[in-house]
């Protein structure tokens, strides 16, 4: 009989056991993760980014995006990762209701808030936070939620710029292809070289059955480059100095000076083809010994060059020369 006792008192703690597992179990894992529809990305039309360090407006206009107040030109990649994360924005988990938003970098003086708008309506809307442990997942906040949430990836440095480096720093863009014609004013020195047709002679066959007394030798043309007083320029050469040219970034934009500001560059550079392309680059100022002012046919604003880069761009134009 007290066997028999024993075993019904250790089936109840069993059962009691299982049941605490289970609802605890429950308890953990019963709730529902807040819908965040998917949107269009090309619906789009302005972003805020409000930082713990300032507010930065972005809009849309004609396919490319602007920096307000000034309409500065934004760089056309970090906006289009901006996007992806607002039109893909997944929650997987909730992380906590203890509204301890500090612990997860979404308190005030901490968190990034993102506002975007399609037309006249905000599309989406949530705080960021930092990255998880495993930096697969963000911390965010919804709109009129306590809740802090894992979302899918790692992009917090995705927003957290200031709005100078969201600017477009490519100040000169062209096909290298089309171009036929450069024009350098270098330490004094004008250089010009012309991509010219010169016709190329191949050998008549000879034939025993002829009687064409004609010497006339037939010919093909090929493009060489020239400079003004015909001497050939290495084609592999010339292409360098085209291609350092063809997608320059500039380190910074100057603030507070308009291109008209600059007079008597040092460097002048003139290249034409189906459009012409300017770049004038002055010398180093009083303050930023490893940096020059520029100026481009393509950019509204003045910029800063490297040292390193216009030395670069000075060794390959001599290299270039015959």
């Amino acid at each position: 009989m007290k066997i028999k006792k024993e075993y019904f008192i250790l089936a109840i703690v069993m059962v009691s056991l299982i049941l605490y597992l289970m609802l605890r179990e429950s308890d953990r894992t019963h709730y529902r993760l807040p819908a965040v529809p998917g949107i269009d990305g090309k619906r789009i039309a302005k972003i805020e980014i409000v930082t713990p360090d300032e507010a930065i407006a972005l809009s849309k206009k004609d396919d490319k995006w602007f920096i307000a107040p000034k309409a500065y030109p934004a760089d056309s990649n970090k906006i289009q990762n901006m996007l992806n994360v607002i039109e893909n924005l997944t929650v997987t988990a909730m992380v906590s209701s203890s509204k301890n938003y500090d612990r997860y970098d979404l308190g005030d003086d901490r968190k990034i808030s993102i506002k975007a708008w399609g037309g006249n309506s905000i599309d989406r809307e949530f705080d960021i936070g930092k990255s998880a442990s495993t930096y697969q997942h963000t911390y965010v906040r919804l709109p009129e939620d306590p809740n802090v949430y894992h979302a899918k990836g790692d992009f917090r440095y995705t927003f957290d710029n200031k709005s100078e480096n969201l600017r477009d720093l490519t100040v000169l863009s062209f096909d290298t292809e089309d171009i036929r014609e450069i024009h350098i004013v270098l330490d004094n020195k004008t250089i010009q070289v012309s991509r010219t047709e010169v016709p190329v002679e191949i050998e008549k066959p000879q034939t025993t059955q002829t009687k064409d007394t004609d010497t006339t030798q037939p010919h093909e043309t090929k493009f060489v480059w020239q400079t003004a007083e015909g001497k050939n320029v290495d084609d592999s050469k010339m292409k360098q100095v085209v291609a350092s040219l063809s997608e320059l970034d500039c380190e910074r934009y100057v603030e507070g000076k308009t291109k008209e500001g600059f007079q008597d560059p040092i460097y002048s550079i003139t290249m034409r083809g189906a459009e012409e392309y300017t770049l004038l680059i002055f010398a180093l100022t009083e303050g930023e010994e490893k940096s020059h002012p520029a100026v481009s046919s393509q950019n509204d604003y003045p910029f800063v060059l490297s040292d390193f880069k216009v030395n670069n761009i000075k060794k390959k134009i001599e290299e270039m020369l015959p």
